[in-house]
This record gives structure tokens, sequence and C-alpha cells, in this order.
């Protein structure tokens, strides 16, 4: 658990992905939106453009800094205060390759100080394995660290022995994924199928892992899955049959059903409806179960925020250290798959804050 007294207040916190929307859970924390989608960037205060592209970068913004408005407070992100820069770097055609990466890269290098960033997020990767070191990813990831700015990045999805830029850029804190079980028994976790392997240095990653399954994400609004889930979410709490045949009379268009069908509902309708709950991860009619190391780079910079606000004077590499010192290994896992282990956020926010009191104290000393 992260303690609660942090909450990323006066942290701004970018993120590159492929889409946005101006999900009510960072409603008045939002920067800036910036549309790197082709050479002409664009910045704006709000986004235009939404379409199935906008999912991805709403899950990790809203999972890592989402004030859980729209859940009353259920679900809610470890730096619920936070500012946001949305950085989109999808191209024309849908597509994410390195050019596209680079490009909002490049944006945070120009103009990351003129929204006061501090941390990014990438929950995106390149195209291919490189060793490297004046790749034009690993260059900007660099640079960024350079400029006092902590990079997180997903290592991928995969479960193979190699990692892609960003996450091959050794300044970067590159996070794997771990499956809870959905559970606080540590005995019934292990891991998910996250990549891993070497930055263009020799040095392993990925650097930690944090939770990658069974996280609660909103569901875009306006999309096939928000139709559907209107329905389906109060089905999960009905157990009238009255109810249930009022709701299906209500929702059988967008559900895709016959009005005989939803009027006389047999078993083979429960089964297809069930089978829909499962498939769209419905947790209700407006979050769905999401997975991946997306989701787990997105918790591990949150952690981040909260370490910057508790400590405003960390590095990047001081807070890759403490993030690594702090984390807990875990068991029948080998070290190249999990780094140094599970983040511990309570410890990492707790480590950073005392690192704060250490340097005020050494300041203090050298003024005397």
């Amino acid at each position: 658990m992260a303690p609660p007294a942090y909450t990323g207040l006066g942290v701004a916190v970018a993120f590159v992905d492929s889409g946005f929307y101006m999900h009510p859970d960072l409603t008045g924390r939002i920067l800036v939106h910036v549309d790197a989608s082709t050479q002409h960037v664009i910045e704006e205060s709000s986004v235009d453009q939404v379409d199935d592209l906008s999912w991805h970068g709403q899950m990790t913004s809203v999972i890592a800094c989402g004030d859980g408005t729209v859940s009353g407070g259920r679900y809610r992100g470890l730096a619920s205060r936070a500012s946001l820069v949305l950085v989109k770097v999808s191209s024309p055609r849908g597509q994410v390759k390195e050019r596209d990466i680079l490009r909002g890269l490049r944006w945070l290098i120009d103009a990351g100080r003129r929204f006061g960033v501090r941390v990014v997020n990438m929950s995106v990767g390149g195209d291919f394995v490189s060793d490297d070191p004046e790749h034009p990813l690993h260059w900007a990831v660099k640079r960024l660290v350079e400029m006092g700015i902590t990079v997180v990045a997903a290592s991928g999805n995969r479960g193979v022995g190699e990692v892609v830029p960003p996450a091959s850029a050794p300044e970067a804190i590159v996070v794997g994924g771990y499956d809870d079980g959905n559970s606080l028994d540590r005995a019934r976790w292990g891991m998910f199928h996250s990549n891993y392997g070497r930055a263009h240095d020799g040095s392993s990653k990925p650097d930690v892992v944090a939770p990658a399954r069974w996280i609660a994400s909103p569901i875009l609004p306006g999309s096939i899955v928000d139709r559907e889930a209107y329905w389906l979410g109060p089905l999960l709490a009905t157990e009238s049959e009255r109810a249930l045949k009022r709701l299906l009379m209500s929702g059988y268009g967008d559900l895709s059903i016959s009005r005989e069908h939803a009027l006389h509902p047999d078993p083979s309708l429960y089964a297809l409806l069930q089978a829909r709950i499962n498939g769209h991860k419905l947790v209700d009619a407006r979050h769905q179960h999401v997975d991946g190391t997306s989701v787990a780079a997105a918790i591990a910079t949150s952690v981040v925020a909260q370490m910057v606000e508790a400590n405003p004077r960390l590095t990047p590499q001081e807070i890759q250290s403490i993030l690594m010192r702090t984390a807990v290994p875990l068991p029948n896992v080998r070290a190249e798959h999990q780094g140094a282990g599970a983040i511990n956020p309570a410890l990492a926010v707790e480590s950073a804050a005392q690192t704060s009191l250490l340097q005020t104290d050494h300041q203090r000393d050298n003024g005397r």
C-alpha cells in the first residue's frame, strides 16, 4: 500500500501513448494535450479526436492519476492529484513506430521544462532490438534523464528474453509485470508474461515489476464496449428475473439480440451475456479489468510521482535506486525476469521522504 498522504500534488507527469480521452477522473489537471501524430506537432487544451487508439492512453493516465470521480473514489490512482501532460504519438495510420515515439520525446525535450514535467510514462515500445547507444530513442531517454526527468518504460508483453527501445535505454526505469491473483496473499503471486533482457550497455532489464493483472480501468466512452457495458454492468448486480427482463427489453438493440429473445430469455441467452461480460472483463458498467506491462508501468509512474512530491530534489538516478532498493523479490522467480522485485510503494515513498530530511540536515550542517 502507498501512503495516502502523498498524491502527486504539484508534480507534472507526462504520458506518451497512442491517444487519450478527457476522462472525468482527470478533470482540471490536464496541462496540455499534444498531438504529435505528424511532424506538425500541435499543443491544445483538450483532446479533439477520440477513436479506438484513445483507449490505451486513457487507461495508463487514469490508472496512474485518476481521482476516482466516476467510481465514487473506489478506483483512484496513487498520484490522484498530479498534473498531466498527454502526448499522442500514433500516426494517422493508427500505428506507433519508433519515429512516432521519438517525435513525442523530442517535444518533451524541447517543452517539458515549460510545463514542469518531472516524470514520463512510456507504455509504448519500439520496433527492433538495438544495442546502439546512439539509437534515437536511447539518446532521447538519456537526454530527458539529464534534464532531471524520470523515464518509466514498460518492458513488453511477449514473455521473451529481449527488450526494445525505449526499454533498452539503461537510464529508463523499466517495469515488468506480476500477477497477484487478485489476492493479498503473496504466496499466490506469480509472474506475468513480460519481456526481460539487456539494455544496450549490458545491464539487466526490467529493473522492477509491478501489478500487471486485475487492474480496474475505465471503459472508453462511446465505444462498442461502452454501449454493451451500459446494459451488461447492471446485470452483474441483478438477481431478480423481472429486473433482468426489464433491462433486456430496454437494451436488446445495443446488445444485438432479438426482441423475442429478450422477452423470453433462456439458458443460451444467459450464457451469451456471461460470455460477453467475461470477454469485456467487466467490473461494472463503467470499468473493466486490464492487464499488461503498460498497466505495471503506469502504477510505477504513480509511485514515482509520490516520491517526487515527498522529495522534489530527488534525481532520476536516486529514484531508480530507491525503487530497486526497496523492492521485494518474488520467491521462485529468476532475477532476470523480475529485476529487484515487486515495487513497494510505502517503503519507496518513505525512503524518498527520509532522503529529503537527510539532504536538509546535510545542507544545514554545511551552512554552519
